[in-house]
């Protein structure tokens, strides 16, 4: 039959090769996640900036996730009533007015009646949020345009993505939040236009996601229908994740998902307020720090994996790279006191031992990742992939609503060395779990 590949499975779109409609895809989510990714080193300063402790600056963080958690379900139902370009139109407009609202939230909040922009900051990452679920639709698109057998591949070019937009999003931000720019910008924009080390990366990533938008409307394609989006209502996934952390199957594995994703999420939290704080850092040096840890994360996850996974498996992958992080989180905050570690150039000697305990770290942290979620599918049905895959993001998203507000509240009532000792004793349990899993229920038997 014509308009079908080999597999039997229709073309996605009429007229328009599967190789291409993926590429478009890709292109879209990347420069999606390219705003998102930006926004990272700006957030936690912009909430100081505004007169927000550490506790309330990570209860800003939290709300993207908390909104994700809450709009994932309700775009997928959407996506299935109206269609998947429709959908992913309205959350990439979603993202343009909320970056453009980071961008005015100094002039828009007295308007509002606020003493600064603050409320605006939290208005704006709750509609991130909320768009930020579009993360449903885009998964449901690739069930669309990929027979079953190909539907991991397609999967993981959307990871790659995602992986992407957060190597290049902060570098991005660096540079746009330099001296060297802002003194640029301040020369040739109108002095009505707030040129700021926090107002510039998110006038940026409203510009990137208002392109993304003329993009996507003009060379995206609605698909024809082969999936519908498997995400559940908000009271249903809860459910669903209770079920599946006293399940015998892998119980365990969403439970040490949960806490890894929990431990990950507080760290990165207070990351910033720790440079802030101890070394002075702004903007444009955070985004170096966390270019260099996504770097490292995206070579381990798009190389190194493979080779580590056929030599060691995913067990032991997975307890190594927990193990790891036990101790090296518990050691970020007092690196940066290490006077034996010497400085290189103008880099002080204390940020040189951050990004020394920092690659482990991050290579702790690709593998454990990788490994967990390889193993979460190695221990579900072939016909429940899906479901699994969903119960580790809503996991995921709702550890990532928790930890960072435990973690400020940590940082301003004990120390700020305390949230990142918790994160690592966070890991102990996760290293315990795995442990605990009998080896023939993680690595499939042999022939």
């Amino acid at each position: 039959m014509a308009g079908n590949d080999e597999s039997g499975f229709e073309d996605p779109v009429p007229g328009m090769p599967r190789r291409r409609v993926l590429a478009t895809l890709f292109l879209v989510v990347f420069i999606d996640l390219l705003g998102f990714g930006i926004l990272i080193p700006v957030i936690p300063l912009y909430a100081k900036f505004f007169g927000a402790n550490e506790f309330v600056g990570s209860l800003l963080i939290a709300t993207y996730s908390l909104f994700q958690f809450v709009g994932a379900p309700i775009l997928g139902r959407l996506s299935d009533e109206r269609g998947r370009r429709p959908i992913l139109l309205l959350s990439i407009l979603g993202s343009v007015l909320a970056w453009t609202l980071f961008g005015i939230a100094g002039e828009l909040g007295p308007l509002l009646g606020a003493s600064n922009g603050l409320i605006v900051l939290f208005l704006a990452r709750a509609l991130a949020g909320a768009m930020g679920g579009n993360i449903a639709t885009a998964n449901a698109y690739i069930a669309d345009i990929t027979p079953p057998e190909d539907r991991a591949r397609g999967l993981g070019m959307l990871g790659a993505a995602f992986g992407l937009g957060f190597v290049f999003g902060p570098a991005i931000s660096g540079i746009v939040a330099s001296e060297t720019a802002l003194t640029l910008l301040r020369d040739l924009l109108p002095a009505a236009v707030p040129v700021t080390e926090f107002t510039v990366p998110s006038f940026t990533a409203a510009l990137l996601s208002a392109a993304n938008l003329a993009l996507a409307f003009v060379v995206l394609p609605e698909p024809r229908r082969h999936a519908e989006t498997v995400e559940a209502a908000v009271g249903s996934r809860l459910r669903q994740l209770y079920d599946a952390v006293t399940s015998p199957d892998i119980g365990s594995l969403v439970l040490a998902f949960f806490l890894a994703s929990f431990a990950f999420s507080a760290f990165e939290s207070q990351f910033i307020f720790l440079t802030n704080d101890r070394l002075g850092y702004g903007t444009a040096e955070n985004a170096v720090l966390l270019t260099y840890i996504g770097v490292l994360i995206a070579i381990v996850q798009g190389g190194l994996i493979g080779p580590l996974t056929d030599r060691f498996g995913e067990y032991r992958l997975a307890i190594a790279g927990a193990a790891i992080q036990v101790v090296t989180l518990a050691l970020i905050p007092f690196s940066l006191a290490w006077e034996f570690v010497p400085a290189l150039g103008p880099v002080e000697s204390g940020a040189v031992a951050l990004a020394a305990v920092s690659t482990p770290l991050a290579f702790g942290n690709a593998i454990t990742n990788v490994s967990l979620n390889a193993m979460v599918s190695l221990n579900a049905a072939e016909d429940t992939q899906g479901g699994a895959f969903g119960l580790t993001q809503s996991a995921g998203s709702l550890a990532r609503t928790v930890g960072p507000a435990l973690a400020g509240l940590l940082y301003v009532a004990i120390a700020y060395w305390s949230p990142f000792v918790v994160a690592g004793l966070v890991f102990v349990p996760v290293v315990v779990l795995l442990a605990g899993l009998a080896r023939e229920h993680v690595v499939p038997a042999a022939d």
